[in-house]
C-alpha cells in the first residue's frame, strides 16, 4: 500500500528511553498493514546483532547495515513504502538528504536516534532530521540517580562521569552509559 504523501517521523531521547522499541512497534504495525518495509542501521552498531535493529529489552527487526548514508540509495526497493532508520545519530549528514528524498517520493521515513550526545549537546544529523520531520516524539528514560524522568545520557569511565574532551562516539550499553535527569547529568571539563 503506497502512502498518498511521504513524511518523516523522528523518535528521539536518551539511551534506555525506548527509542528502538518504539521504532520496531511502528515497523511491525506497518508490516501488519501489508506495507513494504525496509530498515537500515549504521554498520558501526553491532552491539546486539549485525543485521537487525535490536532494543535493550530484546526486541528485534531485520535491518541492512550500511557504512555511510549514501549506501541506502542502492538498497531501496521500488515498492518500499516505509523506511526505518535506527541509531541515526551515527549516520553522516547525507542521511538528512536521503530522508527528504524518500519522503518526497511518498515514503514514510521513521527515524530513531539520540538527540544529544553524552555532553548534552545536539548529536550528529539528529537536529536537522528533527527540524525537517512532520512528527517528533521525545522519549524519556528513568534517572539512575533519583528516579525522575531522564533526558540525558551519562557516559561513565571507571564508574565516574566522562570528561567533556572524551571522544563523542563510543558504542556501548549499560557498562558505559546510564540515563540521567538534567540535575544529575555531569560532564567535568
Amino acid at each position: 500500500m503506497k502512502h498518498t504523501h511521504g513524511l518523516i517521523e523522528v523518535v528521539c531521547g536518551s539511551m534506555f528511553s525506548g527509542k528502538t522499541d518504539e521504532l520496531i512497534r511502528r515497523l511491525v504495525r506497518a508490516t501488519i498493514a501489508r506495507q513494504k518495509v525496509q530498515v537500515f542501521k549504521p554498520a558501526i552498531d553491532i552491539r546486539y546483532s549485525e543485521e537487525k535493529v535490536a532494543s535493550h529489552t530484546g526486541s528485534t527487526f531485520e535491518a541492512i547495515p550500511v557504512q555511510k548514508a549514501a549506501d541506502i540509495r542502492g538498497h531501496i526497493e521500488e515498492d518500499t513504502t516505509v523506511v526505518g532508520l535506527d541509531e541515526a545519530q551515527f549516520f553522516d549528514d547525507e542521511i538528512v538528504v536521503i530522508a527528504h528524498e524518500l519522503s518526497n517520493r511518498g515514503v514514510r521515513v521513521i527515524v530513531a536516534g539520540l538527540d544529544m550526545d553524552f555532553r548534552g549537546e545536539p548529536f550528529g544529523a539528529m537536529p536537522a532530521l528533527m527540524a525537517k520531520a512532520e512528527d517528533v516524539l521525545k522519549l524519556h528514560a528513568i534517572c539512575m540517580v533519583c528516579g525522575d524522568d531522564a533526558s540525558r545520557t551519562q557516559r561513565l569511565v571507571n564508574g565516574k562521569p566522562a570528561r567533556y574532551d572524551e571522544p563523542v562516539v563510543i558504542v556501548g550499553a549499560s557498562e558505559l552509559y546510564e540515563a540521567r535527569c538534567r540535575l544529575h547529568h555531569e560532564v567535568p571539563r
